[in-house]
């Protein structure tokens, strides 16, 4: 993202999640928060609908979008078995999560860490719709580039000898690969048993099939043209290596077959993943 701009990926991201509350049925992710979130403006613009309530590419992204949202939070609730009553989003962007927290009643609390500019812009939408800020949430400004989880997280309450689950989503392709690795190795060898992180991720592009190369490119390039270029593919194998190596004997990664078959199967409307990402949850 450019400096001192919220991110605009972050907000495609939230239309995205607030499109699927109007035009697809059923709803893999239940989020009635984003239509308020995005503004009373964007969501008349979404009830009337557009081209991309009907195109496939945009039905696609959708799909994945609204996907691993679900995903990470049906791992959260997995986790709440293990003890864990800490989540941390990472590049929270505008994710409602916070806002409709079924787990409060058990004790859970939410961090969300981003961007400062991004953060701010999102504490101001919150406002103007109306949305309050539950007590179990706690704000932590980073820019991931130039600060460090390791010292933020614990100087804004995180207990780290307590187990914590966390969600990074959209976030991994922008930045280099050895942040991306770095940051999954501080969860597996900072925080105790039962902590994971659910996440998603791009293999590199030359193993895409074809059709979904030339997806990819399009999207690279059109991220790149806002300022926020992706940097980090890694190939699934090396991966599974790379986590089980850092201490990470529990792995789920799913394709885009996988993500279909646990979200899309059997609907009427044909939403669907089109390919391209992995979702991926590591428990130690």
């Amino acid at each position: 993202m450019l400096p001192y701009r919220p991110s605009a990926t972050a907000r495609r991201v939230a239309l995205s999640r607030a499109a699927h509350q109007l035009w697809d049925s059923p709803l893999v992710l239940d989020d009635p928060v984003a239509l308020r979130l995005v503004g009373a403006e964007a969501r008349a613009a979404l009830e009337r609908g557009g081209l991309e309530k009907y195109s496939r590419l945009s039905r696609s992204i959708r799909a994945y979008l609204v996907a691993r949202s679900r995903f990470a939070e049906d791992q959260l609730a997995a986790s709440l078995s293990r003890g864990v009553r800490q989540y941390v989003v990472l590049g929270a962007g505008l994710d409602t999560f916070a806002y409709r927290n079924p787990h409060v009643g058990a004790g859970l609390r939410v961090w969300e860490v981003d961007h400062p500019a991004t953060q701010a812009h999102k504490r101001e939408q919150l406002a103007a719709a109306g949305i309050a800020v539950p007590d179990s949430v706690t704000y932590v400004p980073i820019d991931f580039h130039h600060q460090s989880l390791a010292e933020q997280l614990p100087r804004h309450g995180l207990d780290t000898s307590a187990p914590t689950f966390f969600s990074w989503l959209g976030v991994s392709m922008y930045l280099e690969p050895t942040t991306v690795l770095d940051t999954l190795r501080w969860v597996a060898t900072a925080l105790p048993s039962g902590s994971g992180l659910a996440m998603d991720y791009v293999p590199p592009i030359a193993q895409q099939p074809w059709a979904v190369r030339a997806v990819l490119r399009v999207m690279a390039l059109a991220v790149a043209a806002h300022g926020e270029p992706w940097r980090g593919f890694f190939d699934p194998a090396q991966m599974a290596q790379a986590l089980r190596g850092m201490g990470y004997p529990t792995l789920i990664d799913w394709d885009c077959d996988a993500i279909n078959g646990h979200y899309f199967s059997n609907r009427q409307d044909g939403l669907q993943m089109g390919g391209g990402a992995h979702l991926l949850c590591a428990i130690h």
